[in-house]
């Protein structure tokens, strides 16, 4: 089991992550912002580049930064494969609800409605890895009941009890 300490940092690197991603999803729309302050034509080859590249950027940073920590050995490669494709599902879902926004509200809008459907990911994430690490430890905590049990019944010469049943509650 990691450490307090581990566990902090682990979640102070993911918060990094988190703003890098936020950032390249922002600069997605840059070739918009462009285009509609008259710094470059909207009918030029450059205009198509800049929209390629702009929408191509988040998941190529997605994949460096996970690639990176992999070669490094930071992280196992299994772990990064999955890290990296929900980073990057994360960040296709956003930008398209950003571009449904950007549609119909103009792209000022879809900025923060992007950074917040990857806000809603990760809450929704954390609930479900806090669920799991809940039920993790209650099995647990009964395998231990029934370990002690079972030696306290064979020191005693008794029979062993049956064990209670233990329902957790975990708020939303």
């Amino acid at each position: 089991m990691k450490s307090y300490q581990e566990l902090l940092d682990s979640y102070r690197k993911r918060q990094r992550s988190t703003v890098v991603d936020a950032i390249a999803a922002g600069l997605t729309y840059m070739d918009e912002i462009v285009v509609d302050s008259g710094l470059l034509e909207e009918t030029g080859l450059l205009a198509e580049l800049t929209e390629s590249v702009c929408g191509a950027l988040p998941f190529a940073i997605i994949a460096v930064q996970e690639g990176s920590k992999v070669v490094l050995g930071l992280k196992p490669a299994v772990t990064g494969v999955q890290d990296s494709a929900y980073r990057m599902v994360k960040t296709g879902a956003a930008l398209g609800v950003g571009t449904a926004v950007a549609a119909s509200a103009g792209f000022w809008a879809a900025i923060p409605v992007t950074m917040g459907v990857r806000a809603l990911f990760d809450r929704y994430r954390s609930k479900a890895l806090t669920g799991m690490r809940v039920q993790g430890r209650i099995s647990r905590l009964q395998e231990l009941n029934n370990q002690l049990r079972q030696t306290q019944a064979q020191e005693d010469g008794l029979v062993a009890l049956p064990e209670p049943e233990i329902v957790a509650v975990i708020p939303n």
